[in-house]
């Protein structure tokens, strides 16, 4: 059988091992040895498998070792190592084959379509038309972005879906916010509600107000034109805070749509003719005891008023019916209470929910010098993304959102992020970039003609074979962060991917009187400059060619 990879041939024996021992049910996992003595690959599987085996990992790691054939073109050794570790060794011929594959991609090396055929949906953001993003939906908005990316590069053909809600109380708020900047810019003395919108962008839309009707509106308290002005200036302020961000959503859906076609009436019914609700106490309930939960929930109020869970459960069957292979789903820390409920609700329905991934992100908090930084008071209490986006710019921002596991807090350094020199983890891998394209540009000067695949045997040196390495590593990083959603694996690896650039330049000559071994070079270099690239553009980040 053949394999990509050495990694493919060592996953698969490992599994041919276990079935042999009647041990389907455990997973080989394989990991990169930090220090280069210990080889390309190791697994601990035989500390895994002392127990159910009843043997020592070093008895069960000889066994394993000799499991492998010992002719491949995948291996040059293995060895065991401390209590029964193994570690495999690349065959150097298998690293060049896998290496002249980056070369002959046609620039689409990273790319697969592994899912090629399967449709996704990705919901985020979905902030109702309050307010401009703030930094908070900014690390949504690119977390998503970023995912709808790395879906699309394995074959998904990917749909954003922007959630909103233009209805309800905090509409009626916003409007009349807008109503009273705008009778106090016709110099009316009036209170303004400390619960009311107080940013500026509601002065400025009542200023656009009253540049157009003047005061023909202010004796007028009934004109819906404050809340629908409103929203749809926010609206349009928030695509072009997208747009910014280098996507736009392909559908934004409604929810007055769900109470306008009677979903949420047809869920409440659903669940009643299933023995999931009750009325009491002037309430409606979901009976999710009935289900597992210790507590029933309330989806209507006494008043008559739908709570989250409702609307929330008919968007997400709205979503289920339209059939996609993967629904993902991409909130703040403060769901992380209320999908559950959500998914039960589909579920007590009869409908499927293990094709839905709900991701949730923690916050963020902008910081400079160890200091949270209040960076404008102009947007009211918050700092917007736009803010942000003016302050270090869309590369960044974008760079400086992903830079932490999802599940963690992010600590946005605002001085890191506006240093101007390799210092900004973003500039260290653009530079790397650059410098590839400068040199290629100073070898055409010099009559060097490249051409790809010549003499790479010929790169043979540790910085050489570390930097092919990790090229080669890069189409199933992008399968596997796409898969486990995780968008951060793919900016370590583009950092480290440059950190082992800068040292082979450091200690390699690229061009030099050595015309064989220059042609071999610079194809490492062009190898690298075009994974670095097509990570970047996964990223939605810029790949400069000078700097």
């Amino acid at each position: 059988m053949n394999f990509k990879n050495p990694e493919e041939f060592i996953l698969s024996t490992l599994a041919d091992f276990l079935n042999q021992k009647n041990l389907n049910d455990i997973q080989p996992v394989l990991q990169k040895p930090k220090e280069e003595q210990f080889g390309d690959f190791s697994t601990s599987l035989a500390l895994q498998l002392a127990k159910p085996l009843r043997s020592k990992p070093a008895e069960i790691a000889a066994e394993i070792k000799n499991f492998f054939p010992v002719q491949n073109e995948y291996l040059s050794k293995i060895e065991i190592a401390g209590p029964g570790f193994l570690n495999f060794f690349a065959a150097v011929n298998n690293v060049y084959d896998q290496f002249r594959q980056i070369l002959n991609s046609a620039g689409r090396f990273g790319l697969t379509d592994l899912n090629s055929g399967k449709t996704a949906l990705i919901e985020y953001v979905s902030a109702n038309p309050t307010g401009p993003l703030t930094i908070g939906h900014g690390r949504q908005a690119v977390l998503g972005d970023t995912l709808t990316r790395l879906l699309e590069a394995t074959g998904y053909k990917v749909q954003r879906e922007y959630y909103f809600n233009n209805a309800g109380r905090q509409m009626r708020i916003l409007g009349e916010s807008v109503r009273l900047r705008y009778l106090q810019l016709l110099g009316v003395n009036t209170e303004f509600p400390e619960d009311y919108y107080q940013g500026e962008y509601i002065r400025d839309i009542a200023r656009q107000i009253l540049a157009e009707f003047g005061a023909a509106l202010k004796d007028d308290t009934e004109n819906t034109i404050f809340k629908d002005r409103a929203e749809q200036a926010i609206f349009t302020d928030i695509k072009n805070t997208v747009s910014r961000l280098g996507f736009a959503f392909d559908t934004f859906f409604n929810e007055k749509s769900l109470y306008d076609d009677k979903k949420i009436d047809a869920v409440v019914a659903d669940l009643r003719s299933r023995g999931l609700v009750e009325d009491r106490d002037g309430a409606t309930w979901f009976l999710t005891t009935k289900i597992g939960f210790e507590q029933d929930r309330v989806i209507i109020k006494s008043s008559g008023e739908p709570t989250y869970r409702l609307p929330d459960i008919a968007y997400h069957v709205d979503k289920v019916k339209r059939n996609y292979d993967l629904i993902v789903d991409i909130f703040g820390a403060d769901h992380i209470a209320t999908y559950p409920d959500v998914l039960a609700g589909l579920q007590a329905l009869g409908l499927p929910t293990a094709q839905i991934k709900v991701l949730i992100h923690q916050f963020v908090t902008l910081t400079e010098g160890g200091k949270v930084v209040k960076m404008s008071t102009r947007k009211a209490n918050f700092v917007t993304l736009d803010e942000l986006m003016d302050e270090v710019g869309v590369d960044v921002t974008r760079y400086f959102f992903l830079m932490r596991h999802m599940n963690a807090h992010l600590n946005f350094d605002l001085g890191l992020a506006k240093t101007q020199s390799d210092e900004n983890p973003v500039f260290y891998i653009q530079y790397a970039h650059a410098r590839i394209c400068s040199i290629k540009t100073l070898a055409a000067e010099r009559g060097v003609t490249y051409q790809p695949n010549l003499h790479i045997e010929l790169l043979q040196s540790g910085e050489e074979l570390n930097l092919i390495k990790h090229l080669i590593q890069f189409p199933e990083l992008v399968r596997s962060a796409a898969e486990n959603f995780e968008p951060h694996r793919l900016v370590n690896y583009l950092f480290d991917l440059a950190n082992l650039f800068h040292k082979f330049y450091t200690l390699c000559r690229v061009i030099s009187d050595d015309a064989a071994l220059t042609l071999a070079r610079l194809s490492l270099i062009d190898a690298t400059r075009l994974v670095i690239a097509n990570g970047l553009r996964l990223l939605g980040i810029s790949a400069p060619e000078k700097m």
